[in-house]
């Protein structure tokens, strides 16, 4: 079984558009369950099954790029508001998505295609679509001299079938990437200097949970509060390559969070990177600038 490899493609298909994302790692695969028939009572016997296909499941790792970030954040956030022109700007929109539980997302597909330049594993493996599809759960990771990745955990109760079309050759969506080190934050109104990078993490099932990993650079003091009423992450390009301002930006909104663990307190002469664990107990949302009117999802 091919797990995953550099000869696969992921094409991600909704009510509004069809994109194919940059590929980084993938693991979507069927979900198997096993249909058990108990020994017998003197517990001489053996256990019995029968192998059933009970829908899909894995996870998606892809780096966001310029053309891919409304999209991607959308489906991990879940809901997003009607585009709204941007005064001043020949054809930028702005969206706001906004985190909800699973079972209140727009449900989408996704066109598995192992393939490659390869002839002997594309006579094996067929492209697969997976259909109904949610975002489970969704890791967002930001670190400096790295670029922005977003793993998204995918869940389906359908079954894969074989992809009934042969298409051309899909168009991935490249564009340049997110990096790490032109990412700011700002906590509380202020902005800090020394934070080295973040991890966000949210769990879909049966309402959100949400927690945010700060990784800092500790020297004197206690810098970063214990409560955050607000904290801002704003991600940017350059801004000479685009002729508009806000094309190239989105921004994460995180409010009311409390530190559950610092990992950093330490006795070191020297600056160290230490990890703060918060839980946030507030609302998590998103703005993403996009050149299409049309609704992400």
């Amino acid at each position: 079984m091919f797990i995953n490899g550099c000869d696969c493609s992921l094409v991600i298909k909704t009510e509004h558009q069809e994109m194919s994302i940059p590929y980084s790692d993938e693991t979507i695969r069927e979900a198997v369950t096993i249909l058990r028939e108990e020994a017998t009572i003197e517990g001489k016997g053996v256990y019995r099954g029968l192998r059933k296909i009970s829908g899909v499941t894995g996870c998606v790792v892809t780096p966001l790029t310029i053309e891919t970030a409304p999209l991607l954040l959308c489906l991990a956030m879940g809901t997003s508001s009607i585009p709204v022109y941007v005064s001043e700007t020949r054809n930028i929109y702005r969206s706001e998505l906004y985190l909800v539980p699973m079972e209140n997302t727009e449900q989408f597909a996704l066109i598995q295609d192992r393939s490659g330049n390869n002839e002997q594993i594309a006579k094996s493996n067929e492209k697969k679509l997976f259909e109904d599809c949610r975002v489970a759960s969704f890791e967002l990771r930001i670190l400096r001299n790295e670029i922005v990745k977003l793993k998204l955990d995918v869940t389906s109760e359908r079954p894969h079938v074989v992809y009934p079309y042969n298409d051309r050759e899909q168009r991935i969506e490249t564009g340049e990437r997110f990096y790490g080190d032109n990412v700011t934050y700002t906590i509380n109104g202020q902005e800090y200097k020394n934070i080295y990078g973040v991890t966000i993490t949210s769990k879909k099932v049966n309402g959100t949970k949400t927690e945010l990993w700060i990784k800092r650079i500790k020297e004197q003091g206690d810098d970063i509060p214990a409560i955050i009423e607000e904290m801002t992450i704003t991600a940017t390009l350059s801004r000479d390559r685009y002729e508009h301002y806000y094309y190239g930006t989105f921004q994460l909104n995180l409010t009311n969070l409390f530190l559950v663990c610092d990992e950093s307190n330490i006795n070191a002469p020297d600056a160290v990177i230490g990890p703060m664990r918060y839980f946030v107990i507030g609302f998590t949302s998103a703005t993403v600038f996009s050149t299409s009117r049309v609704a992400i999802v």
